[in-house]
């Protein structure tokens, strides 16, 4: 139950149809992004906030990761990351006055969601991930997959597939780094496909919630 990165690095080699494989997106990703955006001060202080809601990235060797499975599916820390550094200021200020009064933690962004969309808190759990996908934090994910991707070169995932399949297996180092990389890869395209599918069920959600409104309104 290895990704191909784990398995070369332990074992020296890989699984070309690998269902267990992982793409990992550095913290400091996310924070060269943040920087693009917003000052340093500003990210300093929204990382601060989810770390004192208790949220942590996976460590190794002292490096702070997020993990996107197989799938394209982003770790849920990542996403709350991302959402937080997003807030507006006035929810910002009320989510760390509320976790700095009330020492609350990880309920305080089910509360902000809950205040947001008006869902069940049974509900809350089940469609986190949903809620989180905003259309910035969708153009957040498909930035850092782009810049996660450059560190593989110029040469396209054709080109690397096109390089795996003349590859001759006795190449042993140069086979399964071909592999490696084909298969990140293509998680890093299911990524953006997550993404762009994402926005487009946050925008339904919100035109759905929008709907009783204009109900209410051609009443009147």
């Amino acid at each position: 139950m290895l990704g191909n990165a784990a398995l070369l690095h332990r074992y020296g080699f890989t699984e070309p149809d690998n269902s267990f494989g992982i793409v990992n997106i550095d913290l400091e990703l996310v924070q060269e992004w943040s920087s693009s955006l917003f000052s340093s001060r500003f990210s300093r202080a929204r990382v601060s906030l989810w770390r004192r809601l208790e949220y942590r990235g996976c460590d190794s060797q002292s490096a702070e990761y997020f993990e996107i499975s197989s799938n394209g599916e982003p770790q849920i820390e990542l996403l709350i990351l991302l959402y937080i550094i997003l807030l507006p200021e006035d929810t910002y200020r009320k989510l760390d006055l509320a976790v700095s009064a009330a020492n609350n933690h990880k309920g305080s962004i089910d509360t902000i969601l809950f205040e947001k969309w008006n869902i069940t808190w049974d509900k809350i759990s089940e469609m986190r991930a949903d809620l989180l996908l905003t259309e910035s934090v969708c153009n957040a994910l498909l930035w850092l997959a782009d810049k996660r991707e450059s560190l593989y070169g110029s040469s396209s995932i054709k080109d690397d597939i096109e390089a795996l399949e003349k590859c001759c297996t006795k190449e042993r180092k140069l086979y399964h780094s071909l592999v490696l990389r084909a298969s990140e890869r293509r998680i890093l395209e299911k990524l953006r496909t997550y993404a762009a599918v994402g926005a487009r069920s946050h925008s339904s959600l919100k035109s759905i919630q929008r709907e009783p409104k204009r109900k209410r309104s051609k009443r009147s």
